[in-house]
């Protein structure tokens, strides 16, 4: 074979391995952490690591020398730490795609504002807020910046759930007719930040409370209209701020119901049961992080399956909308529509009254 042919045939050959190669490759999106506490460091950047489409490539914190130990561990130079100071100049980090906001509640509309500001898609860990109207400015924040929101409700991407969520779609055992919900588990540090009511805005209702109410929603496939609640507390000292167990009722648009609990107080609740027209089915546990069990009616439990990584399922997916141009959920919108129910419970405790969910 003469050189000049051999050449352009290698030549093409090359590029058509290497054209090939990219499209078996997807894209890797920069993800950029704001907050390094627990969640971050267990779990959200070890699932990173596995994601097929997103890495971290920045981190902002308020210890520089944390800050170093991340880039070393993760790969990322030291130009990509930030401080809560100078978080703004994010925009001009080309690295960066996403925003994921892991802070205590009342900081995530400041800093879901900024990140939208700096041009960045934004990832916000649940609850979206304390108040709806705060939900709501950072909606308006990301629209404004043509960026997508995306709110951290990892159990919608878990197969259990998308299967138990299946189940009640196609009304594999009936309509659903009651859900019981319960999340709950002992509270350790007096001081942690989740007591203070400036920060969280809540107890375990903002906290935990939030994963029974989530499955009510999205198992019922409707929203609730009216809500009754009232609150216990053993422990006035520690629990001066926010409340420690709540247990609450929904009625939702069809009239069908939904009984839930939630608690700082003890060890024992992580569960769902729906009751359905002929047999139920549910998950126990249900909103850990891993060892979810579910069961069904009959001889066949449809909720039998692998435990996956929560996080890694959620970073991926919304990876994918933002690579693809495309919508994303949970969005901003259903984080909105867990704070109104949020926001009922708490005027029916106030008011000892059943109190109706404000409509977004």
């Amino acid at each position: 074979m003469q050189r000049r042919p051999f050449l352009q045939t290698l030549c093409g050959a090359s590029l058509a391995t290497a054209f090939a190669q990219a499209q078996e490759t997807p894209k890797k999106l920069g993800w950029a952490l704001v907050g390094l506490g627990s969640l971050s460091t267990n779990q959200i950047a070890p699932a990173l690591l596995k994601t097929n489409n997103a890495r971290l490539a920045a981190v902002v914190t308020g210890s520089p020398e944390k800050g170093k130990q991340w880039s070393e561990k993760y790969g990322f130079d030291a130009s990509h730490i930030y401080s809560y100071e100078n978080f703004d100049k994010i925009i001009d980090d080309a690295d960066v795609d996403v925003v994921y906001v892991v802070l205590p509640n009342s900081m995530h509309r400041e800093y879901v504002e900024r990140a939208a500001k700096a041009g960045k898609h934004v990832f916000c860990e649940k609850p979206m807020a304390n108040t709806p109207d705060d939900c709501r400015k950072m909606i308006d924040a990301c629209a404004a910046a043509k960026k997508l929101l995306g709110i951290g409700y990892r159990c919608q991407f878990e197969p259990h759930h998308r299967e138990a969520m299946r189940l009640a779609r196609e009304k594999v055992f009936g309509e659903v007719k009651h859900i019981q919900a319960n999340f709950g588990f002992q509270s350790g540090d007096p001081k942690q930040w989740r007591l203070r009511k400036a920060l969280a805005g809540g107890g375990a209702l903002m906290d935990v409370g939030v994963y029974a109410l989530q499955a009510c929603r999205y198992l019922m496939g409707e929203e609730p209209v009216e809500v009754s609640a009232i609150e216990t507390k053993t422990d006035p000292v520690k629990f001066a701020e926010v409340d420690e167990t709540i247990n609450w009722q929904m009625k939702f648009a069809s009239g069908r119901s939904a009984q839930c609990t939630t608690t700082y107080l003890f060890n024992g609740y992580n569960d769902f049961t729906a009751v359905c027209q002929r047999g139920k089915f549910g998950l126990e546990p249900a909103f850990g992080y891993t060892g979810l069990k579910g069961f069904c009616s009959g001889a066949k439990n449809y909720l039998e399956l692998p435990n996956v990584d929560h996080f890694q399922l959620e970073i991926e997916a919304f990876s994918q909308a933002i690579i693809e141009g495309k919508p994303f959920a949970p969005s901003g919108e259903e984080g909105l529509r867990d704070l109104l129910v949020i926001d009922a419970i708490y005027r029916s405790i106030q008011s000892g009254k059943v109190e109706k969910v404000a409509t977004v």
